[in-house]
Formats: structure tokens, C-alpha cells, sequence
């Protein structure tokens, strides 16, 4: 029997009725605008490098970004030529003048930012990611795999993987060789990211990959599809010390495809893309078929063996 109008209950003004779920726009509800920032460092040069990454910020932030990757070692170039030298741009995280101008860029402009950055801690180096936002410093990510002479002025990457929840999704970060070991990327998921930012510094070598075979962004896009997640690549471009670097910054979606870029090898650029972050949740290939619970976790671990560190 229908209730008569006096026994209805009444909602206050005050306390509006939400939207059912079937009033939502379907599809955006979880929509972001992510780029990946292409770059050219001068080694040694801070304060221009330092300058080139806040233009670029501004650029994304005024297309609406809120996830911005800068490349490897952005502020102070990449081809060291002694300790010495490395020691004489490093700076502390997050106290030093390189992150606290990003700190600045992201409460003006109300954006995350993920930027490589020549780490000091006491009398260690660490190839680093600083991860910072609107309302301060988030973390750090240290290199865990490094590549050639790294070896010789860098310590091994301490802070393990982690992953850090932003308003519109988790973050996972990768620099550079990490891509070569799907271990990193695999553990991300397992901890529930829906983006890797990976900042590197992605070199031409003739024969094996050159701007026309970007074979460091098609693993990444590979990457991406056996683990259903989105990447986003930010590389640098330019000659530093007789080593040409590829560009081809890119955004990749959880299939695999180049949702924005490659971008080109010579010149700066800003690669944006909006991703809706919920595509990265819901992996299922087939009726029968998830990348993720398909995992045979019971003849390996979980994390692969990795133990995060406690907070």
C-alpha cells in the first residue's frame, strides 16, 4: 500500500540526495590528465635545468595535468666525470633548493610531481625521484638497478618500491634500467598501483635502438600490458658527453598502446593524455582470464619476496 504524503520522510534542505550511481556521467568518473615532461638537461647546470622543468610544469599544469614525470636526473644532467663532480649537484631531499622550487610549482599550479634528482644523504648519492604535491613532500623512490659508470658514484636504491596514494590513484615509480626487471613493475601491482611513472634517460644505440625502433618504449608498453597498468615514460633529449639520448617520451595505457606519443627525440615537448585510472582495476582479459589473480602465488610469493618497508 503507498504511504500518504503526511508519513513520507522528509529530507532536510540542508542535506541534499546524492546522485544514485545510475545518474553518473559512466566513464568519467575517474578521469585524470597525466604528461610525461621531455627535456634537455646541460650537465651541471642547475639553475637552468631547475628553470627548463618549472616551464614545463606550467605548460602541463595550464593543460589541465595533474600528474606530471620529469626524466632522470633533471636537474643536474646524467654523465658524470668524477665523485667529485657528482657530489657538487647533489642536494638534500626534500631540503634542498631543487625540490623546494618543485614544492612551490605544485601548491601554485595544484599538481603531483614525480622528477629525477642527484640525492645527497650524509656522504651517500642516490639516483633519486623526488614525489611531490599540492600539499607537500609525498616521498622518495632510489634507483634500485644502476646502469654503467651509476655504479661508480651512486649507492643501490635503499627505499625499496613504494607506493603512493594520490587523490585520483596509487603511484609506483620506476628510473631508467629499473624497466629492464619486470620484478619492480610486477611488485608495483602487487601492491595495488594503477600508474608507474618512470623517469629515465633512455639512450640511442645503433643497431639495437634508435628514434625509429624505440625499443625502451616498446618494453615499457610491454610492461604495461602484462600487468595491466599505465606508464608514464619521460625522457630526456640532446648530446651530453658524446651520448645521444632517444626522447620519445610516452603515456601507455593498460593494453599496451601508446596513448600519447611517442614523443620526438630532439626537443622539448609536454606529452598529455587523460586516462581514466579505473581501467587499470578491472583486468580481465577474458570470462576466465586476470593477469593478476591468475598468479600462481601459490609456487611464489606474493611481493616475489619483497618486504616493504614499515611505515
Amino acid at each position: 500500500m503507498a504511504k500518504k504524503e503526511s508519513e513520507k520522510v522528509k529530507i532536510p534542505s540542508c542535506c541534499p540526495i546524492p546522485p544514485y550511481p545510475g545518474e553518473r556521467e559512466k566513464g568519467k568518473e575517474s578521469l585524470v590528465k597525466v604528461a610525461a615532461l621531455q627535456m634537455e638537461p646541460e650537465i651541471c647546470n642547475i639553475e637552468k635545468n631547475v628553470n627548463e622543468s618549472l616551464r614545463l610544469i606550467h605548460q602541463a599544469a595550464d593543460k589541465g595535468v595533474k600528474l606530471a614525470v620529469l626524466p632522470e636526473l633533471c636537474n643536474s644532467g646524467y654523465i658524470y666525470n668524477s665523485r667529485e663532480e657528482a657530489f657538487a649537484c647533489a642536494e638534500n631531499v626534500p631540503d634542498g633548493p631543487t625540490t623546494k622550487a618543485w614544492l612551490n610549482a605544485a601548491k601554485e599550479r595544484n599538481i603531483y610531481i614525480c622528477a629525477g634528482i642527484t640525492e645527497r644523504e650524509e656522504n651517500r648519492l642516490y639516483n633519486s625521484v623526488a614525489v611531490v604535491g599540492p600539499d607537500g613532500f609525498i616521498g622518495i623512490y632510489r634507483k634500485t638497478h644502476l646502469w654503467n659508470e651509476e655504479k661508480m658514484w651512486f649507492t643501490p636504491g635503499d627505499a625499496g618500491f613504494p607506493v603512493f596514494e594520490l587523490p585520483f590513484g596509487k603511484i609506483g615509480n620506476r628510473i631508467c634500467y629499473d624497466g629492464w626487471f619486470p620484478e619492480v613493475t610486477r611488485i608495483y601491482i602487487a601492491q595495488g598501483a594503477d600508474i608507474i611513472c618512470d623517469s629515465t634517460n633512455w639512450v640511442i644505440v645503433p643497431g639495437i635502438q634508435t628514434p625509429e625502433k624505440p625499443a625502451a618504449a616498446y618494453t615499457a608498453s610491454a610492461l604495461s600490458l602484462m600487468s595491466s597498468v599505465y606508464t608514464i615514460c619521460a625522457d630526456r633529449t640532446g648530446v651530453e658527453r658524446g651520448c645521444t639520448y632517444l626522447g620519445n617520451s610516452c603515456v601507455i595505457d593498460p593494453a599496451g598502446n601508446f596513448v600519447a606519443g611517442p614523443a620526438s627525440f630532439d626537443k622539448a615537448e609536454v606529452v598529455v593524455a587523460e586516462i581514466n585510472v579505473m581501467a587499470a582495476r578491472y583486468r580481465h582479459w577474458s570470462e576466465f582470464n586476470n593477469p593478476h589473480t591468475d598468479r600462481r602465488t601459490d609456487l611464489y610469493d606474493n611481493l616475489l619476496g619483497y618486504k616493504p618497508k614499515e611505515k
